[in-house]
């Protein structure tokens, strides 16, 4: 695994507690620049790939558009996380998905519905940023911050004006496509900014969910291809 990776260590449980015991053949799609969970996946006995433009570089990895992957064969699971809101045609990547895995194979999907960041969200979440280290890049939520102050604009038209920009799609949407694609097993929402936040844990966001002060924007899915 990665262990200082707040977002990869707090997910992995329940990545692992959704997949059959290895060894089985498992396809990370959106694997990221540090590689996801795949190294969590091989040091656990899976047979593990993980697909993306911009993987890294390693055997255990494909550099490559997961549209435009073939496998050598359908794999026993796929884990899809924070991949699917912004792939150019949905349809067409959950109709990928299906085709790789096997009858009966396990899909597990970590997503955010960005539609459910609203207002009270984004100030409960810009209330806990830490101020970015010297010489370090401002993080997402930083930038979010300062574009909407500098917009003027009303947090929800500004809000939606970059999702469009973005071509991102709405948690629901995903969440339909699956539905219509797969036999659903599991599928939960909670938090998903803690990670980014300081002296904020993943107990403390689902406590303000819980209280309703803050949308609950991330989706934890799991499920089986008939």
């Amino acid at each position: 695994m990665t262990p200082d990776d707040p977002w990869l260590g707090a997910v992995w449980p329940f990545v692992r507690d959704r997949l059959p015991p290895a060894p089985v053949t498992v396809l990370e799609i959106g694997c990221g620049t540090v590689g996801g969970f795949v190294p969590g996946l091989l040091n656990s006995g899976y047979d593990a790939v993980g697909v993306d433009p911009e993987a890294p570089e390693g055997p255990d990895y494909r550099r490559i558009e997961f549209e435009c992957y073939e496998p050598p064969q359908p794999v026993d699971c796929v884990v899809a996380s924070l991949s699917l809101h912004h792939v150019a045609d949905l349809d067409e990547a959950l109709d990928r998905l299906k085709d790789v895995l096997v009858s009966g194979g396990v899909l597990v999907v970590v997503e955010w519905a960005w539609e459910r960041f609203d207002e009270a969200t984004g100030r409960w979440c810009f209330a806990r940023l830490a101020p970015p280290a010297p010489g370090e890049e401002p993080g997402w939520l930083h930038k979010h911050q300062e574009r909407w102050v500098a917009s003027g604009q009303p947090w929800d038209r500004y809000c939606r004006t970059w999702a469009t920009e973005e071509g991102l799609h709405p948690g629901e949407e995903i969440m339909r496509g699956l539905g219509a694609r797969f036999d659903r097993r599991l599928s939960v929402e909670g938090p998903y900014f803690f990670a980014d936040l300081a002296d904020t844990s993943e107990a403390e966001e689902q406590a303000a969910i819980d209280a309703g002060l803050i949308q609950a924007g991330g989706i934890r899915y799991a499920a089986t291809r008939p």
